[in-house]
């Protein structure tokens, strides 16, 4: 990636909102989406609290999960799942941000796919590529940005996955999750960085304006046969696979 490309400032990332507007995939003048925001009351807060508000409400209350479209899917649709994964949260998290006049970016990667081990169910894990995409939601704070991505697993989930390694220290990697620290990762927002999956990234590849440039440019995780194999069926089993987990976990 150019540098060009990684070096987006905060007043070109609060540009994209007011000259672009909405796009296919951050569609944040959908009704469902305008509704959500109304109804809460996150128009009246400060910056700060909107920012929070709308991390933990993709973090909690969309429960970590595959979505059926796969990952280029419009906000307003993972919003009426109620589960996505990092591409997906991303997504709804953008447009939560830029309904609310907050500066947002698109920071992409690939990661390991031995982080996904456990969480996809074998089959789903044996035709995976060997690095899978991920991206994540940079927001502008402060006078800089701040990379939230521990968006992406509900406190239950993660729950379940300590109760299946009950007594785990240190680092980890599997189940959605690569951290140093298992017991205590960094996924309060707190006014800097959150990280869920960090440790597993394998390459970065740049800052996108919108995660509909970015699917244009590189495609999903999957394609052809594999996408067919997704959507009819891998994706239902994935997603009986984390609710399993999250079953685990101890209330």
């Amino acid at each position: 990636m150019s540098n060009e490309r990684q070096a987006i400032t905060i007043e070109e990332a609060a540009d994209e909102t007011n000259i672009h507007g909405a796009t296919p995939l951050v569609n944040f003048n959908n009704k469902k989406i305008q509704d959500l925001i109304r109804k809460r009351g996150w128009f009246e807060l400060d910056k700060p609290d909107r920012i929070r508000t709308a991390y933990d409400f993709c973090r909690q209350e969309i429960l970590f999960g595959y979505n059926r479209g796969g990952d280029a899917i419009p906000a307003s649709e993972v919003l009426s799942e109620g589960i996505g994964q990092c591409n997906t949260k991303a997504i709804l998290f953008m447009a939560l941000l830029r309904a609310m006049n907050i500066p947002c970016k698109l920071h992409a990667y690939t990661v390991d796919k031995r982080m996904q081990k456990g969480a996809v169910g074998r089959t789903a894990y044996l035709v995976a590529p060997n690095e899978i995409i991920h991206t994540t939601v940079e927001v502008g704070y402060g006078e800089g940005w701040v990379n939230l991505e521990g968006v992406i697993l509900d406190d239950d989930y993660i729950a379940g996955v300590r109760a299946l390694f009950s007594g785990h220290e240190g680092s980890f990697c599997g189940y959605a999750i690569g951290v140093e620290d298992f017991q205590n990762p960094p996924i309060a927002f707190q006014g800097g960085d959150t990280a869920i999956q960090s440790t597993s990234i394998v390459r970065n590849l740049g800052v996108y304006s919108t995660p509909d440039e970015f699917y244009a440019e590189n495609g999903t995780n999957t394609t052809g046969l594999k996408k067919i194999m997704y959507k009819s069926i891998l994706h239902r089993l994935m997603n009986r696979n984390v609710r399993k987990i999250r079953s685990k976990a101890v209330n």
